[in-house]
C-alpha cells in the first residue's frame, strides 16, 4: 500500500494557493471538490488531500467514472452479490468498501448516472450502502473527493446533476490553476521530467534545454496542461542524443506531411478539379458570357458524376468501408447509399464483413 505524499512542483503564486488551499481542507474530513482543465493533476491534488489527512495510513482507492459504463461505475463502486449478473458467480467487493476509513477519489465524477449520484450521497450523507443484488445494508466510513473539469453548478441548472450531492461535494472547492496561468513554473517542471526521463533512460545526466527550446516551451499555450508538458519534455528527451542539450521539440506528434487529410480537404480539392478519377481530365472552368470559349465542352454532368463519385469513395475511406457508418455519415439511408454505390460501380470498394450484396 502507498503512504507517500506527492511532492508539488512550483513556485507561482497561483500554484502556491492551490497548494496551500489543500493543505487547509485536507486535516477537515469533509467531502471535497478538485475542479481544473485537463492535465492539471486532479488526481495528485486528491491523493495530496488525503496523505495529509488523519486518514494518511488507510486506503487511497480511485475510480475513472469516465471510463465505465453505467451498470459497470454502479458494480464497481458498490460491489455485488454472486448471481446479481449474469457471470457472477461470486460476491465481489466494491470500491466503497475497499476504501473503508480511508479515501475514495471519484475522477470525472460527472459522467456518473443520477441514480448513481443519488446512491453515493447517500453513503457520503449516512455512511450506509447496500451491493447491486444484495438487500443487506452496509455501513462504510470513506471520505469522498471528486474531481471533474465540468461546470457542475451549469450542469446542475441543467438536470445533468443532482444538487444535493453538489452541496454535499462543494464543502470546500479546490480550484487548480491551468499551466498557462503558473508563470515561471514551466522550467521547474520541464528541468524535472527530463531529469526523471534521462534516469529511465539509465543516463548519466540531464543537460537540459538550449535557450531556443525553453522559449519554445515558455511560448506554448499548453492546451493539456502539465501532462501535455511532459509528454512533451518525455519526447524529446528520448530523441535526443545523451549529453546534448535537447535543442528540438515537437509539440504536436500528429505533426507530419504524410498525417491523413479529413475528408473536406478531399472534397475540396475534388471541386477545385485537383482530385480526379482514374480517366478524368481536368476541365477547364466556363468561361464568363463575352469572353472567349474554350476549345473543349464544359462536361457539368460528368463533372457532377465524377465529384459524386470521389466523395462517395471519401467517405468510405473515412469510415473505413463500413456502409452503415457511412450512410450516417453522408445523412443518408442505407438503401440510397446503396443505390449510389451501385450507380458508381462502388459496390465492391464499398463492400465490407458487415454488410452482404443486394
Amino acid at each position: 500500500m502507498q503512504h507517500e505524499l506527492p511532492s508539488p512542483i512550483g513556485e507561482s503564486r497561483a500554484f502556491l494557493e492551490s497548494v496551500e488551499h489543500i493543505s487547509r481542507v485536507a486535516p477537515l474530513d469533509r467531502p471535497v471538490l478538485v475542479v481544473g482543465e485537463r492535465g492539471t493533476g486532479k488526481e495528485l491534488a486528491a491523493a495530496r488531500v488525503h496523505f495529509l489527512s488523519q486518514r494518511w495510513g488507510a486506503p487511497f482507492i480511485k475510480l475513472n467514472c469516465a471510463a465505465l459504463a453505467e451498470n459497470l461505475i454502479e458494480a464497481e463502486l458498490f460491489g455485488y452479490e454472486a448471481g446479481a449478473y449474469t457471470g457472477a458467480v461470486k460476491r465481489r467487493i466494491g470500491r466503497f468498501e475497499m476504501a473503508h476509513q480511508g479515501t475514495l477519489f471519484l475522477d470525472e465524477i460527472a459522467n456518473a448516472s443520477l441514480a448513481v449520484q443519488e446512491k453515493i450521497l447517500r453513503v457520503i450523507e449516512y455512511g450506509e450502502m447496500e451491493r447491486v443484488g444484495g438487500n443487506t445494508t452496509l455501513e462504510v466510513d470513506v471520505r469522498v473527493v471528486g474531481a471533474t473539469n465540468v461546470d457542475l453548478p451549469a450542469a446542475a441548472a441543467d438536470g445533468r446533476f443532482r444538487d444535493d450531492l453538489l452541496d454535499r461535494l462543494a464543502f470546500d472547492v479546490v480550484t487548480l490553476p491551468p499551466l498557462r496561468y503558473r508563470h515561471g513554473d514551466i522550467p521547474l517542471l520541464a528541468g524535472y521530467f527530463g531529469r526523471a526521463m534521462a534516469q529511465e533512460l539509465g543516463r548519466e545526466s540531464f543537460p537540459g534545454f538550449s535557450a531556443t527550446a525553453m522559449e519554445q516551451l515558455e511560448a506554448h499555450s499548453w492546451p493539456g496542461n502539465v501532462r501535455e508538458l511532459k509528454n512533451v519534455v518525455e519526447r524529446a528527451t528520448a530523441h535526443s542524443a545523451e549529453g546534448e542539450k535537447i535543442s528540438a521539440l515537437q509539440l504536436d506528434p500528429f505533426d507530419s506531411p504524410y498525417r491523413p487529410q479529413p475528408l473536406t480537404a478531399n472534397v475540396n480539392a475534388t471541386l477545385s478539379g485537383s482530385v480526379q478519377g482514374p480517366s478524368e481530365q481536368q476541365a477547364a472552368p466556363p468561361e464568363s458570357p463575352g469572353t472567349r470559349r474554350s476549345t473543349e465542352p464544359f462536361d457539368f454532368k460528368q463533372k457532377v458524376m465524377n465529384f459524386e463519385r470521389e466523395l462517395l469513395l471519401g467517405a468510405l475511406a473515412f469510415n473505413r468501408y463500413n456502409q452503415k457508418a457511412t450512410a450516417s455519415y453522408l445523412s443518408l439511408s442505407y438503401h440510397q447509399l446503396r443505390n449510389s454505390l451501385k450507380k458508381h460501380d462502388l459496390i465492391e470498394a464499398g463492400r465490407d464483413a458487415g454488410d452482404k450484396v443486394v
